[in-house]
């Protein structure tokens, strides 16, 4: 299972991937595929009304960052709590019957080897926790900002592929985040179901929680996961003073199509810099992981050339809409797109 899920999610970001590194390939040749997938990914101002037939309203992205909470939550809980499980006291030898036993009253489903709580082994799944902590303060800003920031007008819309490709990747960038160990959570979710049922709440709480085992794997990381953590929060925390930015030129202007320039923050050097700062974020990720891990890299490149994709579009809405933008602003990154 371990080997056919990781492989399929990789299958998965190369197939999304593709479509959009063709389009933005600047050949003549590829315009009417290239239009084709703008097509797809033009959402709120740069969608023309005539392409409403298949979309839907743009305030529907709400959903997005709902399903991605709830779905990290549950991926996050499993993992921490299967890291608990096979964390040991510290007054116990390094006994696999005393660590499955603790939680799970001997279950056969944590007759594990023992490789499976080697070192190399916890340093993953705590990897795997940290990323998903990351990912949770993500989509919880998001859902809202999706609620008090952004004011999306009526007449905003987005295709209705654009609106399954974000259910998709919300679904998938979670799970691509804690994959390597699908295998375990599967069946450590599969154990914690049977004996919910044969011995219920009451008697699974008993024995209470071992706060220094429940915190442990943070204690496991490693010096590229705090700088990945940097990087996540650098990004974060610009991508929110866009998003208000972006937010405050709606104020009060809920019912009307009027447009204005943004400026502060990064806006001053790129037309998008909620997207630089998406990728940013992505980009802790990667770093965060060790740089080691294929998926991670694939859903980094999804999102990079997604962005750049519609960040290209914004900005060329943005020059053919005002005759005096600022003609030093680049699309997405810099000096350089």
């Amino acid at each position: 299972m371990k080997i056919g899920l990781v492989t399929l999610l990789r299958a998965a970001w190369i197939a999304a991937i593709l479509p959009v590194v063709i389009a933005l390939i600047p050949s003549s040749k590829l315009n009417f595929f290239k239009q084709l997938v703008l097509g797809f990914a033009k959402r709120g101002k740069i969608m023309q009304s005539s392409s409403n037939k298949l979309s839907v309203p743009q305030k529907l992205f709400i959903h997005f960052y709902i399903l991605a909470f709830v779905w990290t939550t549950l991926l996050l809980a499993a993992t921490w709590l299967y890291a608990y499980s096979t964390t040991p006291k510290i007054s116990e030898p390094l006994l696999f019957s005393s660590i499955a036993s603790h939680l799970t009253g001997g279950s056969r489903v944590f007759s594990l080897q023992r490789s499976h709580t080697s070192k190399e082994h916890r340093s993953r799944i705590a990897v795997s926790i940290f990323l998903l902590l990351l990912m949770e303060a993500q989509v919880l800003r998001r859902l809202f900002e999706s609620i008090y920031v952004f004011k999306y007008s009526p007449s905003a819309r987005m295709h209705i592929l654009g609106y399954l490709t974000g259910l998709f990747f919300y679904t998938a960038v979670p799970l691509s985040l804690c994959c390597n160990n699908a295998t375990e959570l599967y069946k450590f979710g599969l154990s914690l179901i049977q004996e919910f049922i044969v011995k219920g709440k009451d008697r699974m709480l008993a024995s209470g929680v071992d706060w220094s085992r429940f915190f442990n794997p943070l204690m496991q990381l490693r010096w590229y996961t705090w700088i990945g953590a940097a990087i996540f929060c650098w990004g974060w925390i610009h991508q929110c003073r866009c998003h208000a930015i972006l937010g405050s030129l709606r104020e009060n202007r809920e019912h009307s199509d009027e447009y204005v320039v943004p400026h502060g923050d990064w806006f001053q050097y790129v037309s998008s810099p909620h997207y630089l700062a998406e990728i940013v974020i992505y980009t802790g990720f990667v770093v965060a992981s060790g740089c080691s891990d294929l998926t991670i890299w694939l859903l980094w490149g999804f999102a990079v050339a997604n962005l750049a994709l519609a960040a290209a579009e914004t900005h060329r809405w943005y020059l053919h809409k005002f005759d005096n933008y600022p003609r030093n602003r680049f699309a997405i990154f810099p000096s350089v797109y």
